[in-house]
């Protein structure tokens, strides 16, 4: 299985590398940014051992399709795709903080809600839901960005302003971008038979104060997605939705008694549960954005990414 899960290229006018749990990014004369979409995975804030194949490609390829679909509504950092999984785009100061959104009470915010919280980020949950159900109205429960290994944190609108993490005059136009990305990404959903139920979204400010939409937008990294089709039928039931997420993947790990918790062991991903995974991750693209998956050649993967750069670096 020909991944990538690790790069260490070195470019003309290359200021500095960072890594994410996914991503890495090099930055070239302090004024563009290479990003890089590997095949790593990570769930609970942890990157599995094994790389995915073709799960880089498929969420640079959702997330440009997606910058395209809503840049009308909110700017975004992204210049150019010279490679299937390269974004290049502005250098940006990043937020802190990750916008969540929730249209419905699921994932972590149903894992809280079990546990008795009817306060999530400081925004109250109504009584009475069942896990899937929709919330009156979008809510919005921020995180802090975590370092690698570490865990994202909840934490409130208020924290935030208090802490000096993001300005007040800032945080309310993250907050606009945040609703109207979430509405468009609706919008985009229902119109494949999806429902977007819950999505993360980060910003920067470029360096004439611009604030930009960055990172990944609308992928099944970032969001989940059930079908439209049956979610009445099945919530009347209090039986699981499908999902298109990487939700899949967490309660595999939580089958298997893992949660990112001290002490505890990724267990073991046979080659066979990868392709699964690998599977998964086609569907998810080809549902979301209505096209056929087309695998991009990775007989050569870093060679590839590595001229592919270089071709649009040298004009």
């Amino acid at each position: 299985m020909n991944t990538i899960t690790s790069t260490n290229f070195n470019f003309p006018g290359q200021k500095s590398v960072y890594k994410g749990k996914v991503r890495e990014v090099y930055n070239i004369n302090g004024d563009v940014l290479v990003m890089i979409a590997t095949d790593r995975l990570s769930a609970f804030d942890v990157v599995m051992p094994k790389g995915i194949p073709y799960k880089g490609q498929i969420l640079n390829q959702i997330a440009t399709k997606m910058m395209k679909a809503t840049e009308d509504l909110v700017p975004n950092w992204l210049i150019a795709t010279p490679d299937p999984n390269v974004a290049i785009g502005h250098l940006c100061e990043p937020f802190k903080v990750e916008m969540v959104i929730r249209g419905y009470m699921s994932g972590h915010a149903a894992r809280e809600y079990k546990a008795g919280k009817r306060m999530l980020c400081g925004v109250p949950m109504p009584e009475g839901m069942k896990e899937n159900d929709k919330f009156p109205e979008p809510i919005i429960t921020p995180a802090t960005k975590a370092e690698m290994g570490d865990h994202d944190e909840d934490i409130s609108r208020e924290d935030i302003l208090k802490r000096g993490i993001v300005s007040e005059a800032d945080y309310v136009v993250l907050e606009d971008y945040t609703r109207k990305l979430f509405q468009r990404g609706s919008e985009i959903a229902a119109s494949r038979g999806l429902i977007l139920v819950d999505t993360k979204y980060e910003f920067g400010k470029t360096k004439d104060g611009q604030i930009v939409l960055i990172d990944e937008i609308h992928t099944p990294d970032s969001s989940r997605y059930f079908y439209a089709d049956g979610y009445e039928e099945l919530q009347a039931k209090g039986e699981p939705q499908k999902q298109l997420s990487k939700e899949f993947v967490r309660q595999w790990l939580i089958a298997n008694n893992f949660q990112g918790l001290k002490g505890q062991t990724v267990p073991f991903m046979s080659d066979d549960y990868i392709t699964t995974v690998s599977d998964r991750y086609i569907e998810l693209y080809e549902n979301i954005t209505g096209d056929t998956f087309v695998k991009a050649d990775v007989s050569n993967i870093q060679a590839r990414i590595e001229g592919n750069v270089l071709g649009y670096l040298k004009g």
